[in-house]
Protein backbone atom coordinates (compact mmCIF):
# COMPACT_ATOMS: atom_id res chain seq x y z
CA UNK A 1 0.00 0.00 0.00
CA UNK A 2 1.50 3.20 -0.81
CA UNK A 3 0.90 4.60 2.55
CA UNK A 4 3.49 1.90 3.88
CA UNK A 5 6.11 3.02 1.25
CA UNK A 6 9.12 4.22 3.34
CA UNK A 7 11.33 4.94 0.34
CA UNK A 8 10.89 5.22 -3.48
CA UNK A 9 13.69 5.57 -6.17
CA UNK A 10 12.20 6.20 -9.57
CA UNK A 11 14.09 5.82 -13.14
CA UNK A 12 17.42 6.71 -11.52
CA UNK A 13 20.38 6.76 -14.14
CA UNK A 14 24.17 7.02 -13.45
CA UNK A 15 27.05 7.19 -16.07
CA UNK A 16 30.55 6.83 -15.00
CA UNK A 17 33.23 7.51 -18.08
CA UNK A 18 32.27 4.84 -20.46
CA UNK A 19 30.13 2.78 -18.23
CA UNK A 20 26.45 3.21 -18.27
CA UNK A 21 25.87 1.95 -14.31
CA UNK A 22 22.41 2.61 -13.57
CA UNK A 23 19.54 2.76 -16.49
CA UNK A 24 15.87 3.61 -15.01
CA UNK A 25 16.12 1.80 -12.03
CA UNK A 26 13.46 1.89 -10.02
CA UNK A 27 13.22 0.49 -6.04
CA UNK A 28 10.78 1.09 -3.31
CA UNK A 29 11.12 -0.45 0.18
CA UNK A 30 7.60 -0.71 2.64
CA UNK A 31 7.99 -0.32 6.53
CA UNK A 32 8.43 -3.39 8.52
CA UNK A 33 10.19 -4.77 4.93
CA UNK A 34 13.54 -7.05 4.72
CA UNK A 35 14.17 -6.48 0.83
CA UNK A 36 17.17 -8.12 -0.80
CA UNK A 37 18.80 -6.11 -3.37
CA UNK A 38 20.62 -9.25 -5.46
CA UNK A 39 22.36 -8.99 -8.64
CA UNK A 40 26.12 -10.47 -9.87
CA UNK A 41 28.87 -8.43 -9.82
CA UNK A 42 28.38 -4.96 -11.79
CA UNK A 43 24.98 -5.25 -11.97
CA UNK A 44 24.71 -1.62 -10.18
CA UNK A 45 23.69 -2.85 -6.00
CA UNK A 46 26.24 -1.11 -4.75
CA UNK A 47 25.89 2.22 -7.48
CA UNK A 48 22.46 2.40 -6.42
CA UNK A 49 22.71 2.32 -2.67
CA UNK A 50 25.91 5.24 -3.01
CA UNK A 51 23.33 7.57 -5.34
CA UNK A 52 20.64 7.09 -2.04
CA UNK A 53 23.10 7.79 0.24
CA UNK A 54 25.06 10.62 -1.26
CA UNK A 55 27.99 9.24 -2.09
CA UNK A 56 27.36 9.58 -5.65
CA UNK A 57 25.29 12.31 -7.06
CA UNK A 58 21.95 10.66 -9.48
CA UNK A 59 22.25 12.23 -13.09
CA UNK A 60 18.87 11.76 -13.64
CA UNK A 61 15.82 10.09 -12.03
CA UNK A 62 13.39 11.36 -8.41
CA UNK A 63 14.01 9.82 -5.04
CA UNK A 64 11.19 10.10 -2.30
CA UNK A 65 10.38 9.43 1.16
CA UNK A 66 7.67 8.82 3.75
CA UNK A 67 6.60 12.27 5.47
CA UNK A 68 8.47 14.43 3.22
CA UNK A 69 6.01 15.81 0.34
CA UNK A 70 8.62 17.26 -2.00
CA UNK A 71 11.14 15.07 -3.82
CA UNK A 72 14.47 14.74 -2.06
CA UNK A 73 17.94 15.43 -2.76
CA UNK A 74 20.71 13.66 -1.32
CA UNK A 75 24.25 15.41 -1.20
CA UNK A 76 26.29 13.49 1.14
CA UNK A 77 26.15 10.46 3.57
CA UNK A 78 25.63 13.23 6.51
CA UNK A 79 22.59 14.32 5.05
CA UNK A 80 21.13 10.71 4.22
CA UNK A 81 21.81 10.35 7.84
CA UNK A 82 20.06 13.22 9.21
CA UNK A 83 16.93 11.93 6.98
CA UNK A 84 16.90 8.39 8.99
CA UNK A 85 18.97 6.24 5.82
CA UNK A 86 22.01 4.16 7.95
CA UNK A 87 24.65 2.25 6.41
CA UNK A 88 26.46 -0.55 7.72
CA UNK A 89 28.98 -1.82 5.41
CA UNK A 90 31.00 -4.99 5.14
CA UNK A 91 33.88 -3.63 6.86
CA UNK A 92 32.88 -2.21 10.54
CA UNK A 93 34.10 1.80 10.69
CA UNK A 94 33.67 1.71 14.15
CA UNK A 95 36.46 1.78 17.03
CA UNK A 96 37.70 -1.99 18.54
CA UNK A 97 39.62 0.12 21.05
CA UNK A 98 36.82 2.08 22.65
CA UNK A 99 33.78 0.63 24.60
CA UNK A 100 30.49 -0.76 23.24
CA UNK A 101 28.72 2.37 24.53
CA UNK A 102 31.63 4.55 23.34
CA UNK A 103 31.02 3.34 19.43
CA UNK A 104 27.35 3.90 20.12
CA UNK A 105 27.52 7.51 21.20
CA UNK A 106 31.09 8.43 19.22
CA UNK A 107 30.51 11.45 16.95
CA UNK A 108 27.63 13.11 18.86
CA UNK A 109 28.78 16.80 18.55
CA UNK A 110 25.35 17.94 20.10
CA UNK A 111 26.74 16.52 23.45
CA UNK A 112 30.58 15.73 23.60
CA UNK A 113 30.66 16.51 27.21
CA UNK A 114 27.77 13.55 28.38
CA UNK A 115 28.31 12.03 31.60
CA UNK A 116 29.76 8.59 30.99
CA UNK A 117 27.62 6.75 33.62
CA UNK A 118 24.47 8.17 31.15
CA UNK A 119 25.70 7.13 28.39
CA UNK A 120 26.40 3.95 29.49
CA UNK A 121 22.79 3.52 31.02
CA UNK A 122 21.18 4.63 27.69
CA UNK A 123 23.89 1.98 25.97
CA UNK A 124 22.79 -0.58 27.92
CA UNK A 125 18.79 0.41 27.38
CA UNK A 126 19.71 0.42 23.38
CA UNK A 127 21.24 -2.96 23.50
CA UNK A 128 18.27 -4.26 25.74
CA UNK A 129 15.98 -2.97 23.98
CA UNK A 130 17.25 -4.36 20.40
CA UNK A 131 18.34 -7.59 22.58
CA UNK A 132 21.77 -7.63 21.72
CA UNK A 133 23.83 -9.85 23.97
CA UNK A 134 26.99 -7.82 25.32
CA UNK A 135 27.79 -5.12 28.17
CA UNK A 136 27.60 -1.45 27.26
CA UNK A 137 31.13 -1.39 28.99
CA UNK A 138 32.68 -4.30 27.13
CA UNK A 139 35.54 -3.11 24.87
CA UNK A 140 34.09 -3.86 21.28
CA UNK A 141 37.09 -5.20 19.60
CA UNK A 142 36.74 -8.64 21.96
CA UNK A 143 33.01 -9.44 20.82
CA UNK A 144 32.71 -10.97 17.87
CA UNK A 145 32.07 -10.11 14.81
CA UNK A 146 28.33 -10.65 14.43
CA UNK A 147 28.00 -8.39 17.90
CA UNK A 148 30.57 -5.60 16.56
CA UNK A 149 28.19 -5.64 13.30
CA UNK A 150 24.80 -5.21 16.04
CA UNK A 151 26.78 -2.79 17.59
CA UNK A 152 26.91 -1.01 14.13
CA UNK A 153 23.81 -1.32 13.67
CA UNK A 154 22.43 0.04 17.20
CA UNK A 155 24.03 3.01 16.37
CA UNK A 156 22.23 3.57 13.35
CA UNK A 157 18.98 2.59 14.82
CA UNK A 158 19.50 5.35 18.00
CA UNK A 159 20.03 7.50 15.70
CA UNK A 160 16.53 7.79 14.52
CA UNK A 161 16.86 5.60 11.62
CA UNK A 162 13.96 4.54 9.56
CA UNK A 163 15.73 3.12 6.13
CA UNK A 164 18.59 0.24 7.48
CA UNK A 165 21.04 -0.99 4.65
CA UNK A 166 23.33 -3.41 5.13
CA UNK A 167 25.74 -4.20 2.84
CA UNK A 168 27.08 -7.97 3.18
CA UNK A 169 26.66 -8.00 6.51
CA UNK A 170 27.62 -11.69 6.98
CA UNK A 171 30.16 -12.37 5.04
CA UNK A 172 32.28 -13.18 7.62
CA UNK A 173 30.09 -14.40 10.27
CA UNK A 174 29.70 -17.87 11.25
CA UNK A 175 26.24 -20.01 11.18
CA UNK A 176 25.20 -18.88 15.14
CA UNK A 177 26.50 -15.31 14.47
CA UNK A 178 24.26 -14.90 10.94
CA UNK A 179 21.40 -16.22 13.46
CA UNK A 180 22.56 -13.37 16.36
CA UNK A 181 21.98 -10.88 13.68
CA UNK A 182 18.78 -11.99 12.10
CA UNK A 183 17.18 -11.88 15.29
CA UNK A 184 18.21 -8.31 15.45
CA UNK A 185 16.88 -7.81 11.85
CA UNK A 186 13.40 -9.33 12.51
CA UNK A 187 13.21 -7.40 15.78
CA UNK A 188 13.82 -4.13 13.64
CA UNK A 189 11.37 -5.13 11.20
CA UNK A 190 9.01 -5.21 13.94
CA UNK A 191 9.64 -1.97 15.25
CA UNK A 192 8.39 -0.83 11.55
CA UNK A 193 12.26 -0.07 9.88
CA UNK A 194 12.78 -0.73 6.66
CA UNK A 195 16.03 -2.66 5.72
CA UNK A 196 17.59 -3.20 2.23
CA UNK A 197 19.89 -6.31 2.46
CA UNK A 198 22.59 -6.77 0.42
CA UNK A 199 24.29 -10.26 -0.08
CA UNK A 200 25.21 -13.38 -2.49
CA UNK A 201 24.12 -16.15 0.33
CA UNK A 202 20.63 -17.60 -1.46
CA UNK A 203 19.64 -19.77 1.47
CA UNK A 204 19.67 -16.26 3.80
CA UNK A 205 17.85 -14.34 0.74
CA UNK A 206 15.03 -17.04 1.37
CA UNK A 207 15.43 -16.77 5.56
CA UNK A 208 14.96 -13.61 6.37
CA UNK A 209 13.49 -11.37 3.18
CA UNK A 210 10.01 -10.54 2.18
CA UNK A 211 11.04 -9.35 -1.23
CA UNK A 212 13.52 -9.35 -4.00
CA UNK A 213 14.54 -6.71 -6.53
CA UNK A 214 16.81 -7.53 -9.40
CA UNK A 215 19.23 -5.71 -11.15
CA UNK A 216 21.59 -6.65 -14.43
CA UNK A 217 24.03 -4.81 -15.88
CA UNK A 218 22.40 -1.97 -14.23
CA UNK A 219 18.84 -2.53 -15.20
CA UNK A 220 16.19 -3.70 -13.44
CA UNK A 221 14.89 -6.93 -13.78
CA UNK A 222 11.91 -7.11 -11.75
CA UNK A 223 10.78 -6.62 -8.12
CA UNK A 224 9.49 -10.06 -6.65
CA UNK A 225 7.76 -11.55 -3.47
CA UNK A 226 10.01 -13.56 -2.04
CA UNK A 227 7.13 -16.24 -1.63
CA UNK A 228 6.57 -16.48 -5.79
CA UNK A 229 10.40 -16.92 -7.03
CA UNK A 230 11.92 -20.25 -6.36
CA UNK A 231 15.49 -20.17 -6.00
CA UNK A 232 16.27 -21.76 -9.59
CA UNK A 233 14.23 -18.74 -11.43
CA UNK A 234 16.06 -16.27 -9.42
CA UNK A 235 19.34 -17.30 -10.79
CA UNK A 236 17.70 -17.10 -13.66
CA UNK A 237 17.09 -13.46 -13.59
CA UNK A 238 20.15 -12.78 -12.25
CA UNK A 239 22.19 -14.48 -14.95
CA UNK A 240 19.96 -13.63 -17.55
CA UNK A 241 19.47 -17.37 -18.95
CA UNK A 242 15.64 -18.21 -19.98
CA UNK A 243 15.17 -21.32 -18.79
CA UNK A 244 12.72 -21.90 -21.73
CA UNK A 245 15.73 -21.83 -24.12
CA UNK A 246 18.32 -24.10 -22.19
CA UNK A 247 18.40 -26.49 -25.25
CA UNK A 248 19.59 -24.46 -27.80
CA UNK A 249 22.64 -23.42 -26.34
CA UNK A 250 25.68 -24.39 -27.99
CA UNK A 251 27.67 -27.13 -25.15
CA UNK A 252 31.52 -27.83 -27.28
CA UNK A 253 33.05 -30.73 -25.42
CA UNK A 254 36.47 -31.17 -24.68
CA UNK A 255 38.27 -33.53 -27.38
CA UNK A 256 40.61 -34.71 -24.64
CA UNK A 257 40.33 -38.64 -23.56
CA UNK A 258 37.72 -39.54 -20.87
CA UNK A 259 40.12 -42.07 -19.77
CA UNK A 260 40.93 -41.78 -16.24
CA UNK A 261 44.31 -40.41 -16.10
CA UNK A 262 46.69 -40.06 -13.22
CA UNK A 263 45.89 -38.03 -9.98
CA UNK A 264 47.87 -34.76 -9.89
CA UNK A 265 46.08 -33.40 -6.67
CA UNK A 266 44.21 -34.33 -4.17
CA UNK A 267 42.75 -32.28 -1.13
CA UNK A 268 40.75 -34.11 1.96
CA UNK A 269 38.56 -31.95 4.52
CA UNK A 270 40.60 -28.40 3.32
CA UNK A 271 38.90 -25.74 5.00
CA UNK A 272 40.55 -22.26 5.26
CA UNK A 273 41.03 -18.67 7.09
CA UNK A 274 38.73 -17.12 4.69
CA UNK A 275 35.64 -19.30 5.43
CA UNK A 276 36.02 -21.76 3.20
CA UNK A 277 34.60 -24.65 4.54
CA UNK A 278 35.72 -28.33 4.43
CA UNK A 279 35.88 -29.78 1.08
CA UNK A 280 37.20 -32.73 -0.86
CA UNK A 281 38.45 -32.48 -4.53
CA UNK A 282 40.82 -33.56 -6.36
CA UNK A 283 42.08 -33.04 -10.35
CA UNK A 284 43.65 -35.67 -13.14
CA UNK A 285 46.52 -34.94 -15.78
CA UNK A 286 45.18 -33.17 -18.77
CA UNK A 287 41.77 -32.39 -17.14
CA UNK A 288 40.05 -29.08 -17.24
CA UNK A 289 37.84 -29.08 -14.74
CA UNK A 290 35.71 -25.96 -12.56
CA UNK A 291 34.33 -24.59 -9.99
CA UNK A 292 30.56 -22.98 -10.61
CA UNK A 293 28.46 -20.86 -8.52
CA UNK A 294 27.53 -17.61 -7.85
CA UNK A 295 29.41 -14.80 -6.85
CA UNK A 296 30.05 -15.41 -3.25
CA UNK A 297 29.55 -18.78 -3.53
CA UNK A 298 33.33 -19.60 -2.21
CA UNK A 299 35.13 -20.79 -6.06
CA UNK A 300 37.76 -18.28 -5.45
CA UNK A 301 38.19 -19.25 -1.96
CA UNK A 302 38.42 -22.74 -2.42
CA UNK A 303 41.09 -22.40 -5.29
CA UNK A 304 42.86 -19.73 -3.40
CA UNK A 305 42.91 -22.46 -0.19
CA UNK A 306 44.62 -25.12 -2.90
CA UNK A 307 47.60 -22.19 -3.95
CA UNK A 308 47.94 -21.68 -0.16
CA UNK A 309 47.16 -17.79 -1.16
CA UNK A 310 44.73 -18.22 2.24
CA UNK A 311 46.09 -19.61 5.17
CA UNK A 312 44.95 -23.27 5.57
CA UNK A 313 42.99 -24.41 8.70
CA UNK A 314 42.05 -27.92 7.79
CA UNK A 315 42.45 -31.01 5.55
CA UNK A 316 45.49 -32.86 3.94
CA UNK A 317 46.90 -32.64 0.49
CA UNK A 318 48.34 -35.31 -2.11
CA UNK A 319 50.98 -34.17 -5.47
CA UNK A 320 51.02 -36.98 -7.61
CA UNK A 321 49.94 -39.95 -4.64
CA UNK A 322 52.16 -38.65 -2.54
CA UNK A 323 51.28 -36.54 0.81
CA UNK A 324 52.60 -33.13 0.56
CA UNK A 325 51.86 -29.93 2.75
CA UNK A 326 51.09 -26.38 1.63
CA UNK A 327 51.38 -23.38 3.88
CA UNK A 328 52.37 -20.63 1.30
CA UNK A 329 52.20 -20.25 -2.60
CA UNK A 330 55.76 -20.95 -2.76
CA UNK A 331 54.70 -24.14 -1.45
CA UNK A 332 53.01 -24.69 -4.39
CA UNK A 333 55.13 -23.39 -7.02
CA UNK A 334 56.94 -26.00 -6.16
CA UNK A 335 55.18 -28.30 -6.70
CA UNK A 336 54.31 -27.16 -10.04
CA UNK A 337 51.16 -25.47 -9.29
CA UNK A 338 50.40 -22.03 -10.77
CA UNK A 339 47.05 -19.57 -9.94
CA UNK A 340 46.07 -16.44 -11.63
CA UNK A 341 44.30 -14.31 -9.82
CA UNK A 342 40.48 -12.97 -10.01
CA UNK A 343 41.78 -9.44 -9.43
CA UNK A 344 44.47 -9.06 -11.87
CA UNK A 345 44.86 -5.51 -10.65
CA UNK A 346 45.05 -6.38 -7.35
CA UNK A 347 47.09 -9.56 -6.85
CA UNK A 348 48.63 -10.18 -10.45
CA UNK A 349 50.44 -7.58 -12.61
CA UNK A 350 52.93 -5.52 -10.72
CA UNK A 351 51.77 -2.23 -12.46
CA UNK A 352 55.30 -0.16 -12.32
CA UNK A 353 57.52 -3.36 -13.50
CA UNK A 354 57.80 -3.75 -17.05
CA UNK A 355 56.13 -6.69 -19.29
CA UNK A 356 59.67 -8.33 -18.91
CA UNK A 357 59.83 -8.62 -15.57
CA UNK A 358 56.56 -9.27 -15.07
CA UNK A 359 56.60 -12.07 -17.13
CA UNK A 360 59.67 -14.01 -15.28
CA UNK A 361 58.44 -13.03 -11.89
CA UNK A 362 56.93 -16.29 -10.33
CA UNK A 363 59.62 -18.32 -12.22
CA UNK A 364 62.52 -15.55 -10.48
CA UNK A 365 60.67 -16.51 -6.80
CA UNK A 366 61.42 -20.49 -7.50
CA UNK A 367 64.64 -19.57 -8.04
CA UNK A 368 65.71 -17.10 -5.63
CA UNK A 369 66.01 -13.41 -5.84
CA UNK A 370 69.50 -13.77 -4.79
CA UNK A 371 70.39 -16.19 -8.20
CA UNK A 372 68.83 -13.21 -10.77
CA UNK A 373 69.07 -14.41 -14.42
CA UNK A 374 71.02 -12.68 -16.58
CA UNK A 375 70.03 -10.01 -18.89
CA UNK A 376 69.88 -12.17 -21.97
CA UNK A 377 68.35 -15.01 -20.38
CA UNK A 378 65.52 -12.83 -19.01
CA UNK A 379 65.21 -11.22 -22.48
CA UNK A 380 64.59 -14.55 -24.36
CA UNK A 381 62.01 -15.77 -21.82
CA UNK A 382 60.15 -12.57 -22.23
CA UNK A 383 60.59 -12.76 -26.30
CA UNK A 384 59.59 -16.16 -26.87
CA UNK A 385 56.18 -15.49 -24.48
CA UNK A 386 55.03 -12.64 -25.93
CA UNK A 387 55.46 -14.28 -29.35
CA UNK A 388 53.94 -17.42 -28.15
CA UNK A 389 50.66 -15.23 -26.64
CA UNK A 390 50.68 -12.41 -29.01
CA UNK A 391 51.29 -9.79 -26.64
CA UNK A 392 50.59 -6.35 -27.98
CA UNK A 393 53.23 -4.38 -26.24
CA UNK A 394 55.65 -1.55 -27.63
CA UNK A 395 58.35 -3.36 -26.16
CA UNK A 396 59.28 -5.70 -23.58
CA UNK A 397 60.54 -2.97 -21.53
CA UNK A 398 56.81 -1.01 -21.68
CA UNK A 399 55.42 -0.67 -18.24
CA UNK A 400 52.39 -3.53 -17.75
CA UNK A 401 50.73 -1.07 -16.35
CA UNK A 402 50.29 0.96 -19.97
CA UNK A 403 48.93 -2.17 -21.30
CA UNK A 404 45.49 -3.38 -22.29
CA UNK A 405 43.62 -5.50 -20.00
CA UNK A 406 43.45 -8.44 -22.42
CA UNK A 407 47.34 -8.04 -22.60
CA UNK A 408 48.19 -7.68 -19.31
CA UNK A 409 46.10 -10.70 -18.53
CA UNK A 410 48.37 -12.52 -21.03
CA UNK A 411 51.46 -11.60 -19.23
CA UNK A 412 50.04 -12.73 -16.24
CA UNK A 413 49.51 -15.96 -18.02
CA UNK A 414 53.15 -15.89 -19.34
CA UNK A 415 54.64 -15.65 -16.04
CA UNK A 416 52.81 -18.81 -15.00
CA UNK A 417 53.64 -20.63 -18.09
CA UNK A 418 57.23 -20.13 -17.96
CA UNK A 419 57.49 -22.08 -14.80
CA UNK A 420 56.15 -24.78 -16.92
CA UNK A 421 53.35 -25.93 -14.13
CA UNK A 422 51.83 -29.36 -14.04
CA UNK A 423 48.29 -27.75 -12.76
CA UNK A 424 47.06 -24.44 -13.14
CA UNK A 425 44.49 -22.42 -11.86
CA UNK A 426 42.62 -19.83 -14.00
CA UNK A 427 40.17 -17.36 -11.84
CA UNK A 428 38.07 -15.50 -14.33
CA UNK A 429 40.49 -15.24 -16.76
CA UNK A 430 38.78 -13.59 -19.66
CA UNK A 431 36.77 -11.15 -17.55
CA UNK A 432 36.87 -7.86 -18.71
CA UNK A 433 38.78 -8.72 -21.98
CA UNK A 434 38.05 -8.66 -25.52
CA UNK A 435 35.78 -11.54 -27.47
CA UNK A 436 39.20 -12.16 -29.96
CA UNK A 437 41.64 -12.67 -26.99
CA UNK A 438 38.86 -14.61 -24.42
CA UNK A 439 38.74 -17.41 -27.33
CA UNK A 440 42.47 -17.04 -27.45
CA UNK A 441 42.62 -17.83 -23.95
CA UNK A 442 39.92 -21.08 -24.24
CA UNK A 443 42.15 -22.05 -26.95
CA UNK A 444 44.90 -22.15 -25.03
CA UNK A 445 43.51 -23.76 -22.03
CA UNK A 446 42.38 -26.40 -24.20
CA UNK A 447 46.28 -26.60 -25.72
CA UNK A 448 47.51 -27.02 -22.10
CA UNK A 449 45.48 -29.82 -21.54
CA UNK A 450 46.37 -32.00 -24.48
CA UNK A 451 49.91 -31.66 -23.25
CA UNK A 452 48.94 -32.96 -19.77
CA UNK A 453 48.73 -29.76 -17.77
CA UNK A 454 45.61 -29.87 -15.37
CA UNK A 455 43.88 -26.70 -15.53
CA UNK A 456 40.80 -25.50 -13.15
CA UNK A 457 38.99 -22.40 -14.59
CA UNK A 458 36.80 -20.18 -13.41
CA UNK A 459 34.26 -17.98 -14.96
CA UNK A 460 30.52 -16.35 -14.29
CA UNK A 461 29.97 -17.13 -17.84
CA UNK A 462 27.97 -20.40 -17.49
CA UNK A 463 28.20 -20.67 -21.62
CA UNK A 464 32.27 -20.16 -21.18
CA UNK A 465 32.27 -22.78 -18.24
CA UNK A 466 30.41 -25.70 -20.34
CA UNK A 467 32.99 -24.82 -23.16
CA UNK A 468 35.97 -25.05 -21.60
CA UNK A 469 35.29 -27.64 -18.65
CA UNK A 470 34.72 -31.26 -18.56
CA UNK A 471 33.73 -31.44 -14.75
CA UNK A 472 32.51 -28.86 -12.83
CA UNK A 473 32.17 -28.39 -8.97
CA UNK A 474 28.93 -26.85 -8.03
CA UNK A 475 29.41 -24.59 -5.00
CA UNK A 476 26.76 -22.04 -3.03
CA UNK A 477 27.08 -20.50 0.32
CA UNK A 478 30.87 -21.56 0.25
CA UNK A 479 29.92 -25.52 0.50
CA UNK A 480 30.04 -28.01 -2.34
CA UNK A 481 26.71 -28.82 -3.14
CA UNK A 482 27.16 -31.39 -6.63
CA UNK A 483 29.39 -32.24 -9.11
CA UNK A 484 28.05 -32.37 -13.02
CA UNK A 485 29.94 -34.41 -15.71
CA UNK A 486 29.42 -35.33 -19.06
CA UNK A 487 25.52 -35.47 -20.11
CA UNK A 488 24.66 -33.97 -16.91
CA UNK A 489 26.54 -30.77 -17.65
CA UNK A 490 23.62 -28.38 -18.89
CA UNK A 491 22.80 -24.81 -18.02
CA UNK A 492 19.58 -26.23 -16.34
CA UNK A 493 21.25 -29.04 -14.38
CA UNK A 494 24.16 -26.14 -12.98
CA UNK A 495 21.08 -23.43 -11.94
CA UNK A 496 19.42 -26.20 -10.14
CA UNK A 497 21.91 -27.59 -8.31
CA UNK A 498 23.12 -23.97 -7.19
CA UNK A 499 19.60 -23.30 -6.42
CA UNK A 500 19.64 -27.05 -4.17
CA UNK A 501 16.17 -27.97 -6.31
CA UNK A 502 15.98 -31.30 -8.56
CA UNK A 503 16.02 -29.95 -12.45
CA UNK A 504 12.25 -31.33 -13.73
CA UNK A 505 13.86 -32.33 -17.08
CA UNK A 506 17.95 -33.15 -16.61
Amino acid sequence: MEKDILLSMRAICKTFPGVRALQNVDFSLCKGEIHALMGENGAGKSTLVKVLTGVYPKDSGQIFMQGIDKEIAIKSPQEAQNLGLSTVYQEISLCPNLTVAENIFIGRGNSPFIHWRTREKKATEILSKLKIPTSATRQLGTCSLAVQQMVAIARGVDMECKVLILDEPTSSLDEQEVALLFSLMRELKARGVGIIFITHFLEQVYEICDKITVLRNGELVGEYEIKNLPRVQLISKMLGKNLDEISELQNRKSTLSEKEAPLVYEGFGLSSAEGTKPFDFFIRRGEVNGFAGLLGSGRSESIRAIFGADRITGGKIKINQKEAKISKPKDAMKYGIGYLPEDRKLDGIVEDLSVQENIILALQVLKGFFKPFSKSEAEAFADEYIKILGIKTASKDTPIKSLSGGNQQKVILARWLLTNPQYLMLDEPTRGIDIGTKIEIQKLVFKLAEKGVSVTFISSEIEEMLTTCSRLIVMRDRNIVGELKGKEMTQAKIMHTIAGEVAQNG
